[in-house]
């Protein structure tokens, strides 16, 4: 949305601290043995707290306050009660809601506890690539140069990106325009970013794949070709310097 009103810009500061602190709170919530509708329902309790609605809740009617991948599983995990947190395992937690009419959405990958199966180099080059991007975005900045940037710096990881998930405007809406900011060099996306205004800027970091699939339940994405993928998101808004990011109470990069 473009920000054009102090009420607008305290609007997504708001909503933004809800999803950021909720997803801070949710990762230190996370031990192993606790299900992930536990910890889903630790987080819906903080989004209620703040007055905020789960925003995949609300809008697709998804089975959870949040979304919990874990493992191979990509994006969109059901937060079910069979779902039990292990030593070593990586998980991504999506956080996203509505504030009196104003919407954030954050996310990030994580280690539970040691580190057993080495996911962290994973883990560490998608919140290191996200930061570069997010730094590399200002007015007047074509999206699909960022895209490039990412694929890039994912290759000099010795990663790939998955291609079908992206970043996206919000604000006044969970998705609105420019609908794909894509992890690769898109030629034919021509769009600028464009000052004043937010959007929800994530990497998808690969091992093996580079498609996203649905799985049978209708929600849960997994890749194409196997392997881990770490997701970190943060809602931001655009400058003509150094973007803000709304969402950084989540201390991805502490």
């Amino acid at each position: 949305m473009s920000i054009t009103t102090e009420e607008e810009l305290i609007g997504m500061q708001r909503v933004s601290k809800a999803v950021a602190y909720t997803l801070k709170e949710m990762r230190n919530f996370a031990k192993p043995g606790l299900s992930a509708k536990q910890l889903d329902d630790f987080g819906g309790e903080i989004l209620n707290d703040f007055g905020a609605k789960s925003a995949p809740r609300l809008t697709y009617n998804f089975p959870g306050w949040t979304c919990i991948s874990i493992n191979n599983e990509i994006a969109h995990g059901i937060p079910t009660k069979n779902k039990i947190l292990r030593e070593g395992d990586l998980i991504n937690i999506d956080v996203s809601a509505e504030l009196n009419g104003f919407w954030s959405d954050n996310g990030g990958s994580f280690v539970l506890g040691e580190d057993l199966h080495n996911h962290n180099v994973l883990v560490n080059a998608s919140k290191s690539i996200l930061k570069k991007a997010i730094y590399g975005i200002k007015g007047g900045v074509r999206i699909a140069e960022i895209g490039r940037l990412i694929e890039t710096e994912a290759r000099k990881s010795g990663f790939r990106v998955i291609k079908n998930l992206t970043g996206h405007g919000v604000g006044r809406n969970l998705h609105e325009a420019p609908h794909e900011i894509a992890n690769f060099y898109d030629k034919y996306n021509q769009e600028r970013f464009r000052k004043n205004t937010t959007v929800a800027i994530e990497t998808f970091i690969s091992t093996a794949s580079s498609i996203a699939e649905t799985e049978e339940d209708g929600w849960t994405l997994t890749g194409n070709k196997g392997g881990y993928v770490a997701q970190h998101e943060h809602t931001i808004l655009i400058t003509g310097d150094k973007p803000v990011i709304l969402t950084s109470e989540n201390d991805i990069w502490i």
